[in-house]
């Protein structure tokens, strides 16, 4: 993993939006209604390819494939894995809980219309009723190869692959215990992880429920750092014997746009998210409820060889961020943890599912891009 040596380096956290012409063919596919698997099977490597364009374009030096190919950043194992099974229902909301019962109606409003009403698939619920293992090797395989062909004739100074964390893989009603339940799914998902890595790829770590479940105002403070501590410890077995300089952990809240006026306070979950075994750690740092928590670097020391991606660009608006105001967030963070450890990144994914109606308009997207690049050029001039 590269770190910001001569110039502050750009990347984002990893979905894209869809070409509409590929969401077309996902949701026949899903829908089983018929499709041309010929045109399917070459849209989505294209896909790839233009997206990877695009991004080194606007100036993102470390790209990925921007999930093309997944119905959603965690959805998408249901495919990978078997001993799952869907609930037909609403997304489990459950987490969000107190943010729901204090603002009812925006919620209700939002999980219909945001998270639903473009959706190419309607986003069940996969419960655990079986023996986990990983089924998705063919898949997995194919994304790996359309990426490699994509980096092949861009100039980008390296590649990453998202993967979603142990934690956020549905509900269990098999294994006879959480911690069970959780090993098997961090196995499983070793395949995955250590199979990006192998290709020459860093493997992002997609993990937000750490920040939700500390979040949780169902379950005390003791039992949420325990359920927390497990994932963590899950997910570093996970990793074992994979290089942490080829690994980042993403984490941020779970909700795209919404008050977020009950999310855990990065104070609160620091020192477990240091815990990973990752080269970087990706946050939310644009956003407006905790942009102000770059301080807290003031008294976390960033381990020795690591580095931080904060959110420069916010993932839930469409307001395109100054590259002044983005130079000056990079500078708060620099004059704290040093330049060549900061990676000017994004909050969160900007179509985390396959939506025919994604929060932010992609050619709006493109212009936040552009804008970090610029923000990074203004920055790198007053660090050197």
């Amino acid at each position: 993993m590269k770190h910001s040596t001569d110039r502050i380096l750009t990347t984002h956290v990893g979905s894209l939006a869809r070409p509409v012409d590929l969401l077309d063919l996902m949701k026949a596919k899903v829908n089983g209604e018929p499709y041309d698997q010929d045109i399917y099977a070459k849209r989505i490597p294209a896909a790839v390819v233009e997206i990877v364009r695009k991004q080194a374009e606007s100036g993102i030096d470390i790209v990925t494939d921007g999930e093309q190919g997944k119905l959603g950043f965690s959805a998408y194992v249901s495919e990978r894995l078997a001993g799952y099974e869907s609930r037909s229902g609403a997304i489990d909301s459950t987490e969000f809980a107190e943010e729901v019962a204090a603002f009812p109606e925006y919620y209700e409003r939002y999980f219909g219309e945001a998270m639903h009403g473009g959706a190419v698939a309607q986003i069940d619920p996969v419960v655990c009723t079986g023996s986990i293992s990983y089924k998705g090797v063919d898949a997995l395989n194919r994304d790996i190869e359309n990426l490699k062909a994509a980096v092949r004739d861009v100039d980008v100074e390296d590649v990453f692959m998202p993967a979603v964390a142990p934690g956020g893989v549905g509900g269990n009603e098999y294994y006879p215990t959480e911690e069970e339940y959780m090993q098997a799914v961090g196995e499983a998902m070793r395949t995955e992880y250590k199979a990006i890595v192998d290709a020459g790829f860093i493997v992002q770590i997609d993990d937000p429920w750490m920040t939700v479940v500390h979040g949780d105002g169902s379950l005390s403070v003791a039992e949420r750092l325990k359920k927390i501590e497990l994932a963590v410890e899950v997910l570093n077995h996970s990793l074992r014997d994979i290089p942490s300089e080829q690994v980042r952990l993403h984490t941020c809240y779970g909700i795209n746009e919404g008050p977020r006026i009950h999310d855990a306070a990065l104070k609160d979950i620091v020192g477990i998210m240091l815990k990973v075994n990752a080269g970087a750690y990706s946050f939310e740092a644009a956003n407006p409820r905790h942009e102000h928590e770059y301080h807290i670097w003031e008294d976390v020391e960033l381990p020795e060889g690591k580095l931080i991606i904060p959110g420069m660009v916010a993932h839930a608006n469409n307001i395109v961020e100054h590259p002044e105001l983005i130079c000056e967030r990079i500078i708060r963070f620099a004059n704290i943890v040093g330049r060549e450890n900061v990676i000017a990144g994004t909050d969160c994914g900007f179509s985390t599912q396959a939506t025919y109606t994604p929060e932010v308009h992609p050619t709006v997207v493109w212009a936040k891009f552009q804008a970090l690049a610029e923000g990074a050029r203004l920055a790198t001039k007053q660090l050197w």
